[in-house]
C-alpha cells in the first residue's frame, strides 16, 4: 500500500558505532561518548529519493559496556521523550499559569500527580490467569496512552448514580472497549492493597 500510493518512507540502512573520550572545557573529569552515525533511505513508492545521514551522541561514565549495548539501552529508554511530551502538551505540567514561581511549582506537581495516577492504574492492574497475554498488552497500551486519550476513556465515562436503599449503583450510560478493563479495575480497587 505503502508503494502504491506513494508515501515518502525512510528506511535504515546500516549503522557505524564509535566512541571517544570528551572532557568538557572546565571539567577535570573525562567522559566517554558513544557516537551512532545511522543511514537512511529516502523513497516515495519504489523510487529512491535521496540518502541522509543522522548522528546520535550518547554520553556516559560506564567504560566497562561496549558500545553496541550503550546505544541499546538507550534505544529501551527513549520513551522519556514521549513522556515530557506528554507532560508539557498533555496534562500541561510545564506551563507557567501564573506569575509566582511557588504556585507554578505547585501546578507543575499537581499535573505530575495526574499524570502518575494514569501509570498507577495502569501498574495496579491484575495480569493473571489464562488471559496473562491479553492483559499484558492491555496494560502497555494504557501505559503508552496519551493524556487526553487516557481522560476520555477512562475519566469522563458517562454514568447514573442511583441510591437506593443501602446501596449505590452506578449505571454506565456508554460503552468503549475499555468498559471491562475499567470493571475489572474498580473490583481490584475495592479490596485492600496488600504488598
Amino acid at each position: 500500500m505503502v508503494v502504491a500510493r506513494e508515501f515518502d518512507t525512510v528506511h535504515l540502512d546500516y549503522e557505524e558505532i564509535a566512541e571517544f573520550d570528551y572532557s568538557p572545557t572546565k571539567c577535570k573529569k573525562s567522559y566517554r561518548v558513544v557516537a551512532l552515525k545511522k543511514h537512511l533511505v529516502w523513497s516515495k513508492g519504489q523510487a529512491q529519493l535521496w540518502d541522509e545521514v543522522r548522528y546520535f551522541f550518547y554520553i556516559t561514565n560506564d567504560r566497562k559496556a561496549p558500545a553496541y549495548e550503550i546505544v541499546l539501552g538507550a534505544n529501551k529508554r527513549c520513551n522519556q521523550e514521549n513522556l515530557i511530551e506528554q507532560l508539557k502538551n498533555g496534562v500541561h505540567a510545564l506551563r507557567a499559569p501564573v506569575d509566582g514561581l511557588l504556585s507554578n511549582w505547585s501546578y507543575m506537581v499537581m499535573a505530575g500527580l495526574a499524570w502518575n495516577l494514569k501509570v498507577w492504574f495502569a501498574l495496579l492492574m491484575p495480569v493473571h490467569g489464562r488471559w496473562r497475554t491479553k492483559h499484558s498488552a492491555e496494560r502497555e497500551e494504557v501505559l503508552r496512552m496519551q493524556a487526553k486519550r487516557f481522560i476520555n476513556t477512562f475519566l469522563r465515562v458517562p454514568a447514573q448514580i442511583v441510591r437506593s436503599g443501602r446501596r449505590v449503583i452506578y449505571r454506565l450510560l456508554s460503552w468503549n472497549r475499555w468498559q471491562p478493563w475499567l470493571l475489572r479495575m474498580a473490583d481490584a480497587m475495592r479490596h485492600p492493597l496488600r504488598c
